[in-house]
């Protein structure tokens, strides 16, 4: 351990993982390390006897619920996006040939009580209750000309210059009401807020593209789920680094961060022992008590495993966000169902797992009575969704962001995972980061077709044969070089 790297990560959570993993396939001699004995941390994926023991503090799940090893359930769930960010992050990487995936059946936005799913198309629009019958045809008219946006073709502009022309603006010279502003401005394009609609439309045009060509490639949805849960991603990132050196020391506790004279990061200390580095990349736990990180305040957290799928989805997994002004709230809710078609769960058992920023009154963490009654409170909308529910599991976690100068103390922290179950924030994070500690942008020009994430050996024009047999090696090298 004591020896100097270029780079030391501290936690397993993807976002840590997944740059580890550039870190390493860009040459950098990378030492990572967590505290915790099991990859994932924040991310983590729980069999059930671990779910049990952690909410319960026994691992004695009900026997009804099925063999604890049928269960894989993520903590903080997220759907990738097909032809999102993250999908080229793994084609990238080549990460892909460690995974598996499966389509999510259906994305849904919640209005008056019940869940519809959420129209991507000019047909969707039409054949939707959501809307009424003068607003579908305003509603086509948006899409066609969404759809049909070239910000190089001024033919197709219909006289709006999208870089200046506000969404509120765009918005209103198609005449949407407030009802389609928010499914298409939160569960299409996924803004977390509405502040989005004093910015200029051409972000906004490009994530409902981005949505609808993603429903293209599989039809229902436009995420994808790995089968056997999240868990494999940073498995597979961490299994990249070690492929290209990287060294890995899970439960291996962090004594100290050390700096020199300036504040620049210079190694961390473990068990009486330093590691030296250049640059450190951490999640914001082990900057607890600092001025690196502040406190945005909580996210109130509920798994249900039930008999049953979400009221009106009659599927076995869905994405449903329940936009803010559905509810009268600030913040939109998140809710994400998987169930045992993504072998994450026992046959006929669902896993619904719930989110929402904290508007109430925060409360102690460890305080199990308040952490239940304001959970039932911000997740109330959600909750009324479920059926044949067989077990409820809540929490509270407190959210940081990073507001240290990263050029000045070496030091790329993450934010804590907000309240979404989609990858879009989270990979965006990551892709800044990554600026931010290499001074360049990943090449994301790659294809996101179906068939390539069913063989990532397409990618290479040379079929990937010489390089899978230098990988093989490296492999074992890495293998080696794991301690801990």
């Amino acid at each position: 351990m004591e020896q100097e790297y270029d780079v030391i990560v501290l936690g397993t959570g993807l976002k840590e993982c997944i740059l580890s993993g550039l870190m390493s396939v860009n040459k950098k001699k990378v030492l990572h390390m967590d505290r915790n004995s099991y990859y994932g941390g924040e991310s983590a994926s729980l069999n059930l006897e671990q779910l049990y023991k952690r909410f319960r503090g026994e691992d004695k799940p009900k026997k009804e619920l099925g063999r604890t090893r049928d269960y894989c359930v993520d903590l903080c769930p997220k759907f990738l996006m097909a032809c999102g960010n993250l999908v080229k992050v793994l084609l990238h990487t080549r990460v892909t040939r460690y995974l598996e995936f499966k389509s999510v059946a259906g994305s849904y936005v919640y209005k008056g009580g019940s869940v519809f799913k959420v129209p991507a198309t000019a047909k969707e629009g039409w054949d939707s209750s959501l809307m009424g019958f003068f607003q579908k045809t305003r509603y086509a008219s948006f899409v066609k000309f969404v759809y049909g946006y070239d910000e190089k073709d001024a033919k197709t502009h219909q006289g709006l210059d999208l870089n200046k022309f506000t969404c509120k603006q765009l918005i209103d010279h198609f005449k949407l009401d407030e009802n389609t502003q928010a499914f298409t401005g939160h569960a299409i394009a996924l803004y977390l807020d509405d502040d989005y609609l004093s910015k200029p439309a051409k972000d906004f045009v490009e994530r409902i593209k981005l949505y609808g060509f993603s429903v293209q490639r599989y039809g229902n949805s436009p995420y994808i789920y790995p089968i056997w849960g999240l868990g494999g991603l940073p498995e597979g990132f961490s299994r990249l680094c070690a492929i290209h050196g990287g060294t890995y020391m899970l439960n291996k506790p962090i004594s100290k961060i050390i700096y020199d004279e300036s504040g620049k990061v210079t190694g961390v200390e473990s068990e009486g022992k330093v590691a030296y580095c250049k640059q450190l990349i951490a999640d914001p736990s082990y900057f607890a008590g600092t001025d690196k990180i502040k406190k945005t305040g909580q996210i109130a957290r509920c798994i249900a495993i039930t008999s049953a799928p979400i009221k009106s989805t009659n599927s076995d997994s869905a994405q449903i966000i329940i936009p803010a002004k559905a509810v009268e709230r600030k913040t939109d809710v998140y809710a994400s169902m998987i169930s045992y078609h993504h072998r994450i769960a026992a046959e006929g058992k669902f896993v619904v797992v719930m989110s929402a920023v904290v508007e109430g009154k925060e409360v102690k963490e460890n305080d199990q009575k308040a952490v239940e009654a304001t959970c039932q409170r911000e997740l109330r909308y959600a909750l009324a969704l479920l059926e044949k529910v067989d077990e409820l599991f809540f929490w509270v976690s407190d959210s940081y962001d990073a507001v240290n100068d990263s050029k000045k103390d070496g030091c790329f922290i993450s934010n804590t995972y907000d309240a979404t179950t989609h990858f879009e924030s989270t990979t965006t994070e990551v892709l800044e980061l990554y600026e931010k500690i290499t001074g360049s942008k990943i090449d994301l020009t790659i294809a996101t077709d179906p068939d390539k994430l069913a063989d990532p050996d397409s990618l290479d024009p040379a079929g990937g044969e010489g390089e899978a047999e230098g990988e093989g090696s490296s492999e074992e090298t890495g293998k080696e070089k794991t301690e801990g």
